[in-house]
């Protein structure tokens, strides 16, 4: 195990070069023609024989000599629709930034595509890597369960490693968050609001839609404050507002877009119901017409309990105690976020598990969070994320064969 991560280290030029060569290209949603060639080229160069089993979305598989099972070890690729306002010299060229850290899953998943393949006597059973697009728009992983990649041969376990900024622990620390839901489910809506158009000096001669649309993003925020048990968890945000050209003129539409994260069905079911009937009892109330479309759904990534115990074992032996972290043991509790991930469609075929990686870097005192045109990752973390996926592949096969 010591041994695999000293190679990791070893691969560090290898991996800041392809960490910085995603990063300067990155790209969004399926559309990532670039990083797929690049990701595709340097999987060949390896020995590997990937394919693009849909739009941006490779697989590669490597087998040891010995039968046994399948394991998945997937690495997102898609960055966000940012223009990025860091300082790097290698910063994007696109007007898109992988303000998540995605490039940094792309080029630890091909550092640990290169580790497999030196042990790849050692495997007993199959690993297939995943270098999955449209994460962010939470459509990527459907799309490659969809082509086929948990069959032929059946994948028995995935896991995925997310770095994170803004970690209360040393950069580099391992975080297993707990076996269960650790991330939120997730539904998109947009609110279309259909109101009468006319002059601005003549309000009364109009029917307003965006006086419905303040009252409608209003009322939603009372669906958190005053309709969920404190004790539950659901959270509705609207992100985007629009309507109208200029000042002084009512326009005939508007519409509003935005998120509802939840951690059990009956609240999401709840939320969701909830949204429809306010959306619509308000346009009602200001002569609007309203439709709301619910879209988008994911369910929440669960850790699974054995899997996240084995994992963490291999883990902690492979970096010492103090480099990996069961935050549950410490806790008393599982830690979740309320963020989504849409390996959450993975969790309902298979047994997953998510992996959290401490990576901030703090500049002018600063310490910017994930989606922020200013966050930075730490890139002495890619080695050991190399090593964590490849090891953790290595070592469950080798254990459950």
């Amino acid at each position: 195990m010591k041994e695999l991560l000293e190679e990791a280290k070893s691969l560090n030029r290898n991996l800041l070069e392809w960490r910085r060569f995603v990063h300067k290209n990155a790209e969004i949603h399926t559309e990532l023609l670039l990083t797929t060639a690049f990701v595709m080229g340097q999987l060949k160069e390896m020995g590997y024989k990937p394919v693009e089993i849909c739009k941006s979305g490779v697989l590669a598989t490597i087998s040891g000599k010995k039968p046994g099972k399948t394991i998945l070890l997937r690495g997102d690729m898609d960055a966000l629709p940012i223009t990025e306002e860091t300082d790097l010299e290698f910063k994007s060229e696109t007007g898109n930034m992988h303000a998540c850290g995605h490039d940094f899953h792309t080029s630890m998943l091909l550092g640990a595509a290169r580790l497999l393949k030196n042990h790849e006597d050692e495997i007993e059973g199959t690993v297939k890597l995943m270098f999955q697009p449209a994460e962010e728009t939470l459509t990527g992983a459907k799309l490659m369960i969809e082509a086929g990649i948990l069959e032929n041969p059946k994948v028995d376990a995935a896991m995925m490693i997310h770095v994170f900024s803004g970690m209360p622990m040393p950069s580099g620390t391992v975080v297993f968050a707990g076996s269960g839901a650790i991330s939120a489910a997730s539904d998109w809506f947009r609110i279309n609001i259909k109101g009468k158009g006319g002059h601005g000096a003549m309000p009364n001669t109009t029917i307003d839609p965006l006086n419905t649309a303040a009252h409608i993003h209003i009322a939603l925020g009372e669906i958190n404050s005053r309709e969920i048990d404190p004790n539950d968890t659901g959270v509705v945000t609207v992100g985007a507002m629009h309507g109208g050209v200029t000042s002084n003129i009512i326009p005939d539409t508007a519409y509003l877009q935005g998120t509802i994260r939840t951690f059990n069905s009956e609240t999401r079911e709840f939320i969701k119901k909830r949204v429809v009937d306010i959306s619509k009892g308000i346009g009602k109330t200001f002569r609007c017409e309203v439709n709301v479309i619910l879209a988008k759904p994911c369910d929440s990534v669960l850790n699974d309990k054995e899997l996240t115990r084995s994992a963490f074992k291999y883990t902690r032996d492979l970096l010492g105690p103090e480099q990996a972290l069961d935050m549950e043991a410490v806790t008393g509790k599982v830690q979740r976020m309320s963020a989504s991930e849409d390996f959450g469609f993975l969790s309902a075929k298979t047994a997953t598990l998510m992996v959290g990686m401490a990576a901030s870097v703090e500049k002018d005192g600063v310490i910017y969070p994930q989606h922020h045109p200013r966050v930075l990752f730490d890139e002495k973390v890619l080695p050991t994320g190399a090593a964590v996926y490849a090891n953790t592949a290595i070592e469950w096969l080798n254990n459950h064969s």
